[in-house]
């Protein structure tokens, strides 16, 4: 089959795109014919590496897949053959105390698809039933392969997490990623004020489009926080910020939260070490959580709100399978808003 793969880390340039023998299922997995993969940033974390990241070459990259099933193992009672299908990308034991209360995210196993095992950028990728979810007969299949990280990861910042409620003031870095794309629709669904940045008056207009209230461009206006403190709250601040950028926002971010706000971080694509004025934290008594992807609860959740069309994968552009190492530059790059993805199939 062919497949996007590593035989060592490097540049985006180590990325090859060859053939390889299709994975074996075990009784509990199913195979997919691979229609679409989408590209999240562990991709280029994992091209690059990182210590103590031991992976066995060759090694396929990708999260986010969607396709068609084309075998079942024994035990696979739910789904069938031809049934089309998106994925649950975290994966877990299923047996721990962790899994079993709906906490796999907690599971020593836990791990996401094409971070230690091979992942969706192949003509066929396997995984566990339990992470398969069939999509409506005519919900198509490239944003069935955009929405389940970025969507799952969003709904379970803002909505597990901080809570939101309606009327307050979510602030959003960084319009344009997915997560970020997906957040936006989210809080605007859960009834909240929306407020995000972004880096070009096109990428503006999106973000209104996808229902932000308040759009900033952080490239004309640096100090964007005393124009969301003086004109747009009215020195009322920020009720829950969600912060997947790290290093060059997170201290911006807590000064602009109210006391007893929440910051919500599901990444740090800028890097993840920063320095911080604690006494932002305790003299305003804030709530800083962290979260990784979601139980399969709150993926089911959000995933039917997308087949509902009650939210909708912003997808930037599709490139073919050939194009792969094109496509992971272009979103390194920060030109997207929204998924990009590759059609494989």
């Amino acid at each position: 089959m062919k497949a996007a793969f590593l035989n060592n880390h490097g540049d985006l340039e180590n990325l090859k795109v060859g053939d390889l023998e299709p994975p074996k299922i075990n009784r509990n997995e199913v195979l997919i014919k691979t229609k679409f993969g989408a590209l999240n940033h562990i991709d280029i974390f994992l091209i690059k590496g990182w210590p103590g990241l031991k992976l066995k070459m060759p090694h396929i990259i990708g999260s986010d897949g969607s396709g068609i099933i084309e075998e079942i193992g024994k035990e696979v009672t739910i789904l069938k053959k031809g049934d089309r299908v998106t994925i649950n990308p975290g994966l877990s034991c299923g047996k721990c105390k962790w899994c079993l209360s709906g906490q796999q995210v907690f599971c020593k196993l836990f791990s996401i698809m094409g971070e230690h095992g091979w992942g969706t950028f192949a003509e066929y990728f396997k995984v566990p039933e339990v992470n398969v979810l069939k999509c409506p007969d005519k919900f198509p299949l490239d944003k069935a392969a955009a929405a389940p990280l970025t969507f799952l990861t969003a709904y379970r910042s803002l909505v597990t997490q901080a809570n939101v409620k309606p009327n307050e003031f979510v602030f959003i870095h960084g319009a344009g990623g997915g997560v970020s794309s997906a957040a936006i629709q989210i809080a605007k669904f859960l009834g909240a004020i929306v407020i995000t940045t972004t880096s070009s008056d096109e990428k503006i207009q999106k973000a209104k489009n996808l229902g932000a209230d308040f759009v900033l461009n952080y490239k004309k206006n640096p100090d964007y926080g005393k124009i969301i403190f003086n004109e747009i709250t009215k020195k009322q601040v920020i009720d829950v910020i969600l912060d997947s950028i790290g290093k060059s926002t997170f201290q911006n971010s807590l000064r602009l939260l109210k006391p007893g706000g929440r910051l919500i971080t599901p990444g740090s694509t800028t890097g993840p070490l920063t320095e911080i004025d604690i006494r932002q934290i305790f003299w305003k008594q804030l709530t800083i959580k962290g979260t990784t992807m979601s139980n399969q609860g709150e993926f089911r959740e959000v995933m039917n709100l997308i087949f509902k069309n009650k939210l909708n994968p912003e997808i930037d552009k599709v490139f073919p399978f050939e194009k792969v190492v094109n496509a992971e530059r272009y979103l390194s790059e920060g030109r997207q808003f929204g998924k990009v993805l590759i059609e494989i199939f």
